[in-house]
């Protein structure tokens, strides 16, 4: 599964916005995987689902189906808590930042309301700067990596010129165990002064800082969007940030709560919720439905909690999904299952690389791939597109 790393400082919702997230999508008692351990568990992010295009009935193994909506599992890795100096061990700040590197894109929630310090202590609201906090993350990252690179680059950069290295190599072998890869560090370089021997710490950190922007995208989420203080802090963040999303994880929690409950009608990522036992909720529990509805959900289309999940997968990672099948007539795998399987890939995937991801030993015997919906080889360079059902064909 995909990793997405939830942090931020105290107080914020981080907490909120984890259990929110890995317990709204669907109860899954039985489903495999649902609580990983302390700090991690599942998420779902949601795609349309073919099998109402093809006038099917699915039967999903690795995923759910509702409604002709496609849930599709994703990790997610609540990190410690960020305090100041995380980057030099204090607090948790080694364990902080292995977890961090673990993931392939960072959710990054933040007080937009303005009502914690910078050590997560609750203030007067708004008489914090939250886009301070946005800031403060991405340099503890950068000055963590910084010392990893710098502690012997002098020793480095010798035997770089008496072996004739890499340079690209030798940084990625730095940075071992923390999910970059050589492609990111061959990119992030292209930016930068190419003579590293004269690289001074302005120029480390402009490295630093691509490498991060290339390997681990960031996407904020703008907690407590429903407080009176956050509306204007959400703009400014918008304004300089590409990925900000305004949310409400208290919300959401109370929302699926009333759902299981059976008062109201509410599927994580919906605008709206219907009221269905209106006799049965207190004028307070009303009151604090419309609050929901009109200061979250009519403002911001919802609760933000599903959004993110989404934009983080299919926006930063510019994700697909893509079914793939043995039998390209009936959609189904060799036990009839329908559209049993749908796999997130990167946008730009040929068929060999889904071969991959479905098991080694089919990429290995690999020879075609058909798409399902028109019966129809594709060639090997074909750009796989979202929703495409794929037969592979292999050797033996």
């Amino acid at each position: 599964m995909l990793q997405i790393a939830v942090t931020g400082k105290p107080n914020v919702g981080k907490s909120s916005f984890f259990n929110s997230a890995t317990s709204s999508s669907v109860e899954m008692a039985n489903y495999p995987f649902t609580t990983i351990d302390a700090n991690k568990a599942v998420a779902h992010v949601i795609s349309e689902c073919p099998c109402k295009e093809l006038n099917v009935t699915c039967n999903p193994r690795n995923s759910i189906c509702i409604d002709g909506k496609r849930l599709l599992p994703v990790e997610l890795i609540d990190v410690a808590g960020l305090v100041p100096g995380a980057h030099e061990g204090k607090g948790l700040g080694n364990q902080f930042l292995d977890d961090l590197m673990q993931a392939k894109v960072l959710i990054h929630v933040i007080d937009a309301s303005g009502s914690t310090d910078a050590e997560g202590q609750s203030v007067e609201a708004g008489s914090h700067d939250p886009l301070d906090d946005i800031e403060f993350l991405e340099d503890e990252i950068v000055m963590w990596m910084y010392g990893i690179l710098n502690r012997n680059w002098v020793r480095l950069v010798r035997k770089i010129e008496a072996e004739k290295l890499d340079i690209a190599k030798v940084i990625f072998d730095q940075l071992s165990g923390t999910g970059i890869t050589l492609e990111d560090i061959i990119e992030a370089k292209r930016k930068v002064n190419p003579d590293y021997t004269k690289w001074e710490k302005e120029d480390f950190m402009e490295l630093i800082r691509n490498i991060l922007h290339i390997a681990k995208p960031m996407l904020i989420v703008a907690n407590k969007a429903d407080l009176p203080t956050a509306e204007e802090n959400i703009k400014r963040m918008q304004e300089k940030y590409p990925y900000v999303i305004p949310a409400s994880a208290e919300s959401e929690i109370a929302l699926v709560k009333a759902a299981e409950s059976g008062l109201i009608r509410y599927t994580p990522g919906d605008s709206d919720f219907e009221i269905l036992e209106k006799d049965k909720l207190s004028d307070n529990q009303l009151k604090a439905l419309e609050y929901i509805r009109t200061n979250i959900l009519e403002k911001y289309g919802g609760t933000g909690i599903q959004t993110a999940l989404n934009e983080a997968i299919f926006g930063l990672l510019n994700m697909i999904v893509v079914y793939p099948v043995q039998d390209e007539h009936k959609y189904t795998d060799q036990k009839g299952n329908v559209l049993p399987d749908g796999i997130l890939v990167p946008k730009g995937a040929v068929p060999k690389e889904l071969a991959y991801l479905v098991h080694s030993d089919i990429g290995d015997n690999f020879m075609h791939a058909v798409d399902a919906r028109k019966n129809m080889r594709i060639a090997a360079d074909y750009e796989l597109q979202d929703k495409d059902v794929i037969s592979i064909v292999t050797r033996g």
